[in-house]
């Protein structure tokens, strides 16, 4: 309550030339996603590049992309709740459409495992209605449940790193 205009405005200027660090720590977490299998085929680097290389491959835009490429980064912190992790970490940078099929995306993909769990495999349609519903479906069914194949097609990190700069270089959705 006491602070001044003044300090307030060098908060802003040092946040402000904090914000190139931020693409840079994605990337970070998107490698450290190498040492993870969790007992799938692929490590998880690997499941998440093969997710932004369908989503590239089937004409989605640069936060689309991007979004596909950290979905699952919340699993460095915990897989249970990795999907609201990433998701809190994309929303300043990508549309909310995006932002709520990521933070959802277990519910959608569920359809392909959650019976293994007494889980309700048809979880998603608890969102039926929502606008972001069919972006949500896509994702989870035609990139991200797909993307656990080792001989699959997978551009490699470096093809992304351009496209993670521009989308967390500003935030655009505060």
């Amino acid at each position: 309550d006491e602070s001044t205009a003044e300090q307030w405005s060098v908060i802003g200027q040092e946040t402000g030339a904090h914000q190139p660090q931020v693409a840079e720590k994605v990337l970070d977490l998107l490698r450290e996603c190498e040492s993870l299998v969790l007992g799938f085929a692929v490590d998880q680097l690997t499941h998440c590049l093969q997710t932004a290389t369908l989503a590239e491959k089937a004409g989605a835009d640069e936060e689309w992309i991007v979004a596909s490429l950290c979905h699952d980064i919340g699993k460095t912190v915990s897989v249970f709740n990795h999907d609201a992790i990433a998701a809190e970490m994309l929303k300043p940078y990508v549309r909310e459409e995006i932002y709520l099929a990521i933070r959802h995306h277990q519910d959608f993909q569920g359809r392909h495992y959650y019976s293994h769990f007494g889980r309700d495999p048809e979880a998603r349609h608890k969102y039926d209605g929502a606008s972001w519903f069919d972006g949500a479906a896509r994702f989870a069914d035609e990139w991200d449940q797909i993307a656990f194949d080792p001989d699959a097609e997978t551009y490699p990190l470096e093809h992304f790193e351009p496209m993670v700069r521009r989308v967390f270089a500003a935030p655009r959705y505060l």
